[in-house]
Order: C-alpha cells, then sequence, then structure tokens
C-alpha cells in the first residue's frame, strides 16, 4: 500500500500471518540462545507433571516472532517506497496464555497510528498473537515501526 493510503486504515486489520508451530527444538534453541534453561521450558518429562502438561514456549519468544517469522509470513503490511523498516519499540506487551510445544500460532495486527516523521513513517500496529484451538491468544501487544521512505 501506498503511505498516503494508511490513515484510511486506522483502527482495521491490516494484516494475518500464516500459522507457524512452536516446536520443542525452537523453544530448546531460544533457551540456549538467552539462557533461560527454566524446567517448564526445556524438561519434558519434569514439565509434563507440572501445571500444563508439557513443555511451554518462553513468552520472550512469542513476543520475538513479531520482529521475524510473523513479519515475513504476511503479518505486516507492505509499504510502497520503504527502503527499510526497522524496530522502535514495544508497548502494552501482555502474556496471557502460554503456548505448549507444539502449538500453532498467527499474529492479526490492527493499524494504531502512522504518523509522519523526518524522512520516516512511525507505524503502532497492536498486534494479538492467536494460538490454534485456544479461544484466548497467547499474547498482546503493540509494536512500533520506523518505516524508512
Amino acid at each position: 500500500m501506498r503511505p498516503d493510503e494508511l490513515g484510511a486504515l486506522l483502527g482495521q486489520e491490516v494484516a494475518v500471518s500464516a500459522w507457524i508451530t512452536v516446536t520443542q527444538e525452537r523453544i530448546q534453541a531460544f533457551a540456549d540462545a538467552t539462557g533461560d534453561h527454566q524446567f517448564i521450558h526445556v524438561d519434558q518429562e519434569k514439565a509434563a507433571a507440572g501445571p500444563f502438561g508439557t513443555t511451554i514456549a518462553h513468552g520472550f519468544l512469542t513476543l520475538s516472532l513479531l520482529a521475524g517469522e510473523f513479519m515475513t509470513l504476511g503479518g505486516a503490511p507492505h509499504i510502497e517506497g520503504a527502503r527499510m523498516v526497522v524496530n522502535y519499540g514495544l508497548n502494552r506487551v501482555r502474556f496471557i496464555t502460554p503456548v505448549r510445544a507444539g502449538a500453532r500460532l498467527r499474529n492479526r495486527a490492527v493499524l494504531q497510528a502512522a504518523e509522519p516523521g523526518q524522512g520516516h513513517l512511525q507505524l503502532t500496529i497492536a498486534n494479538t498473537i492467536e494460538i490454534e484451538g485456544e479461544p484466548r491468544p497467547a499474547c498482546t501487544a503493540e509494536s512500533v515501526f520506523r518505516v524508512y521512505l
């Protein structure tokens, strides 16, 4: 879409990503990258006896998908003329429902704001990361991006 078309989309859903599976291998890789090896993430036997019945993804793993896979799998609007898009920050992050190993997630993005800056456009997007088959989302967060034109 063209930058001048964004104003008409405020408050509307602008993208829905493809579903992705959160595998135990991905959870383990995130644990290794961050040093967070709490048993609920990496010890399948011990986690099976816990409140979730299996291992669960780190909340920050779920959140990090906003910067990676959800962006590349159709989870963000394409802006014509954009030279690059950078993450500027996050607002109002909540981890609502645990993501069990093997669950499938997708993101729904609603455009909250599109503000011009010097050489860039700042977008605020309300994200709802859904878990397939679950009534409540895994995570909600506002992401702020700068689109350099």
